[in-house]
């Protein structure tokens, strides 16, 4: 008998039918809900309802994160209501404005646990997958019906194993891998599956280089991804209560839909674009395309190591006059941590502008606004016309290192040539 997949055993002990299989729709309980400032909209659509209180605000955190500090007087408004019924309902899960981006939060802030079923407001709460959850994004609509019932109706995924192999080279990263393999699979080739990353790289990778494979999965369609719990996933969380003593694991004999080999070894700097995520080949295809803002930043890669990736490129040299660098940390202990590592006075000393943890420039609503005509290479997911502003600007995706590189050319370059 062939065995059980991650998702079928997640998704089952969610439902109460653990023999429920790949196909079948569930009604399952989340251990954890999460929305950001479309709260709001959650909040509109509960309140129709007619119920006073969500269905167990323990199990409900919210984020402020995709417009901070405000940027206009709708903003503020609709942050103050939030605060207001995050009081009203009593949750205590709240993280406002400057405390960080919400998929980094949930990962860093140990929220999410190995097994568990998280559903979160935001096509990216994928990345929670890094941990060992079952995380995906849902609507704010879906998500007041949560609230009110504590469950969502869910199609159990088929899962596309991934199997990664070999050694990263120096000057490439997870990223670079990400990039690589939403070319393989393409924009819809995992629709509505659930995308298993194992292999001996993962075993090599820590924790913020499985949020960017699990981040970067939705621009493959994913419903959602998970990296195979080990012993760094047990050791994420030593020290916290309660104790994790047992992952969740797909069975030996479970039944894949598809698997697919990527070998690393010889993979190098990655560049996405333009316009769309899937058009990823070798940084010297790009080399010399010129550029008006670099950003290093996001849910995907805002994490200290990123910070830390691209201050080994800048240090000792400055940003190009012809461009500027925007640099966003994911989360407040990351910028404290970049700060006391001296990591972000070299960003700075650089030329870099350094943001408040926060979304912003990577949709576009404030503090990097892209103009109509301008080229920006960033290290976010998303690359599409007007993502980051104009839908006449154009953006290149590559990792935090070429990011940095291209900053200081004031073109696209190759980041291998910057590290000592």
């Amino acid at each position: 008998m062939p065995g059980r997949t991650f998702a079928e055993k997640v998704l089952g002990r969610a439902s109460g039918n653990m023999k429920a299989k790949a196909g079948e729709i569930v009604e399952a309980s989340p251990d954890l809900v999460m929305s950001h400032e479309n709260t709001y909209l959650v909040s509109k659509a509960f309140s129709e309802i007619g119920l006073s209180r969500p269905w167990n605000p323990d199990r409900i955190a919210i984020v402020l994160d995709h417009r901070t500090p405000a940027n206009t007087v709708q903003t503020a408004e609709v942050h103050s209501r939030i605060r207001e019924l995050v009081n009203d309902y009593s949750i205590k899960r709240f993280y406002d404005a400057g405390e960080g981006i919400c998929h980094q939060l949930l990962v860093e802030e140990r929220l999410v646990r190995p097994g568990q079923l998280v559903l979160g407001t935001d096509s990216h709460t994928t990345t929670a997958g890094a941990v060992g959850a079952f995380a995906t994004g849902v609507g704010a609509t879906e998500m007041a019906g949560v609230w009110a019932t504590g469950s969502l109706w869910l199609r159990i995924p088929e899962t596309h194993r991934v199997e990664l192999s070999g050694h990263l080279q120096k000057g490439t990263y997870p990223k670079d891998v990400a990039l690589r393999i939403a070319a393989m699979i393409g924009p819809s080739g995992a629709d509505y599956k659930c995308i298993e990353f194992n292999g001996s790289l993962i075993q090599d990778m820590p924790i913020a280089g499985r949020m960017v494979l699990c981040n970067m999965s939705v621009e493959m369609g994913a419903k959602a991804a998970v990296v195979v719990p080990d012993a760094v996933t047990k050791e994420w969380f030593r020290g916290f209560d309660p104790p994790v003593k047992a992952v969740v694991r797909s069975d030996p004999y479970a039944e894949f839909e598809r698997k697919i080999e990527v070998e690393v070894s010889k993979l190098g700097p990655i560049v996405a674009g333009p316009d769309k995520v899937e058009l990823s080949r070798s940084v010297d295809k790009f080399e010399g395309v010129g550029i008006d803002q670099a950003f290093v930043g996001t849910c995907t890669n805002g994490r200290l190591e990123d910070l830390i990736a691209a201050a080994e490129v800048l240090k000792g040299r400055k940003v190009s006059s012809s461009c500027r660098l925007i640099v966003a940390p994911a989360s407040r202990k990351i910028l404290v941590d970049a700060i006391d590592m001296g990591v972000a006075q070299t960003i700075v000393t650089a030329g870099g502008t350094l943001l408040p943890p926060g979304c912003g420039p990577c949709l576009g609503s404030h503090e990097g606004v892209l103009g109509p005509g301008e080229v920006c290479i960033s290290s976010s997911n998303r690359n599409f016309r007007g993502r980051m502003g104009s839908d006449e600007a154009v953006i290149y995706l590559a990792s935090p290192a070429t990011v940095a590189a291209s900053a200081i050319e004031g073109k696209i370059a190759d980041p291998r040539r910057f590290l000592r």
